[in-house]
């Protein structure tokens, strides 16, 4: 196992709208976010779930700093 994964046990999932409040974007931009593979999803029955972790890495590689001269 990878030092970055955790056995799926403590794994934490959420929901479209979770997400949605986190990142504070509509239901929609999240379920086009996983349609389009940028953020990883598994889906149980005919909702999605999202692992928190790959929301805060979405979040953290979007970031975008302003320079300071």
């Amino acid at each position: 196992m990878a030092a970055d994964q955790r056995p799926l046990n403590e794994v934490v999932f959420l929901t479209v709208a979770e997400v949605a409040s986190v990142m504070r974007v509509s239901k929609m931009t999240v379920y086009r976010l996983v349609h389009s593979g940028h953020l990883p999803a598994i889906r149980v029955g005919r909702s999605f779930r999202v692992p928190e972790q790959a929301v805060q890495e979405y979040l953290r590689e979007s970031f975008v700093g302003v320079e300071t001269a």
